[in-house]
C-alpha cells in the first residue's frame, strides 16, 4: 500500500484520510493537538458506516478501511516512508511557511508534499525550501469523500514529475484538475465567485431574493451542472454545438458584462436582507442539523451518479 501521511487533523484533514484509505492508501494521521487527532478517529469511524449504507466505499468492509487509518502521537513517525504528505493547517501564511519548512527537512526525498489551502498560492509559501519542486496544492472540496473534484496547483518551481505523480495518485479517487500555472482563487473558487458576485448584486439591487436566487440554482442551472461543466452544457444547448451556441447568444452575455464590473460589499448593507432570510428559513439552532443533511444528500447524490455512470458507461 502506498502511504500517505495527514498533517492537521480537522475538517478537511480527517475528510482527506476517509478519501485516501478507500482508495486502499496506508494514512496516518498527526495532529499537534492529541484531542484532535483521537476526535478525527472518532469522526471517521461514524461517517464510514454512512458511507457503506449508500455504497461507497467500493464493496469494501468498514473495517478494512477503518483498519487502514492510524493516529500517531508524533510528526516523524507519520512521515516515515510516506509518498504523498496532505498539509491541513490554518490558512495563515505566516503557519503554512513554518509547516512547510519542518516537513521539507523531516520528509524522505520521495514524498509530494501538498497543502490542502484554499486561498494561498503555493509560491507564498514553499519559495524558500530546498525541497521546493516537489511542493504544490492539491485543492478539495468538502468533504473529498463525497465531492471528487480536487485541484492540482503548482507553484512556478513544482517539477512535472511532482504534478504527475500527484495527478496519478488522486485519480484513482478523485477528479484532479490540474491547473497549468498557479492563479489567485485557483479554478473553482473563481468559478464560484463569479456566481456569488451576481448573486449578492441581484439581492442588493432589489431584482430578486435570496431564495430565488437559490432556487434558480438549486432547481436549475445545477440539475445541468451536476452531471455536465459549462462548456459541455453549452455544446448541447445548440443544434451545432458549442461554435454553433456562441454565435447565437455570445451577444447576450456582451450586453450584461458592463452591468457586472461592480463589486457589492458582501458585508454591507446586504447581508442584513442575505442573513435574515436565510435564518427566516433555517434558524440559527439548526445549522448543525442541516449540515449533516447535506451530506447526507451528497451521499445519496454521489451513489447515484456512481450508478449512473456505470449504466452510461462513463
Amino acid at each position: 500500500m502506498t502511504k500517505v501521511a495527514i498533517v492537521g487533523s480537522g475538517f478537511i484533514g480527517r475528510a482527506w484520510a476517509i478519501s485516501f484509505a478507500r482508495a486502499g492508501h496506508d494514512v496516518r494521521m498527526w495532529d499537534q493537538s492529541p484531542a484532535a487527532a483521537g476526535g478525527a478517529h472518532d469522526y471517521v469511524a461514524g461517517v464510514l458506516g454512512d458511507l457503506a449504507a449508500n455504497d461507497l466505499l467500493r464493496g469494501q468492509a468498514i473495517d478494512a478501511v477503518r483498519g487502514r487509518i492510524a493516529v500517531v502521537a508524533e510528526l516523524e513517525e507519520a512521515l516515515a516512508d510516506a509518498v504523498h504528505i496532505q498539509e491541513n493547517t490554518p490558512e495563515s501564511l505566516d503557519v503554512k511557511r513554518e509547516v512547510f519548512s519542518l516537513i521539507d527537512a523531516l520528509a524522505g526525498p520521495q514524498a509530494v508534499i501538498a497543502s490542502s489551502t484554499s486561498a494561498l498560492l503555493p509560491s507564498k509559501f514553499t519559495d524558500h525550501l530546498q525541497g521546493r519542486h516537489r511542493c504544490l496544492v492539491v485543492h478539495p472540496i468538502n468533504p473529498p469523500y463525497l465531492i471528487p473534484a480536487a485541484e492540482v496547483v503548482p507553484a512556478p518551481w513544482t517539477s512535472p514529475e511532482t504534478v504527475e505523480r500527484t495527478r496519478a495518485l488522486l485519480v484513482a479517487g478523485h477528479a484532479p484538475l490540474v491547473m497549468k500555472h498557479e492563479l489567485d482563487g485557483f479554478i473553482m473558487n473563481r468559478l464560484q465567485g463569479a456566481l456569488l458576485e451576481e448573486a449578492f448584486r441581484l439581492v442588493a439591487d432589489g431584482y430578486a431574493s435570496v431564495e430565488d436566487v437559490d432556487i434558480g440554482i438549486r432547481d436549475g442551472l445545477a440539475l445541468r451542472w451536476s452531471f455536465m461543466g459549462p462548456f459541455e452544457t453549452i455544446d448541447l444547448n445548440a443544434p451545432g454545438g458549442v461554435r454553433d451556441y456562441v454565435e447565437r447568444y455570445q451577444t447576450i452575455y456582451a450586453n450584461i458584462f458592463p452591468q457586472t464590473l461592480r463589486r457589492v460589499d458582501w458585508a454591507g448593507e446586504v447581508i442584513e436582507t442575505v442573513e435574515a432570510d436565510r435564518r427566516k428559513r433555517l434558524p440559527w439552532e439548526e445549522l448543525g442539523e442541516r449540515q449533516v443533511w447535506r451530506d447526507r444528500r451528497l451521499m445519496a447524490l454521489a451513489a447515484h451518479k456512481k450508478k449512473s455512470d456505470q449504466e452510461f458507461g462513463r
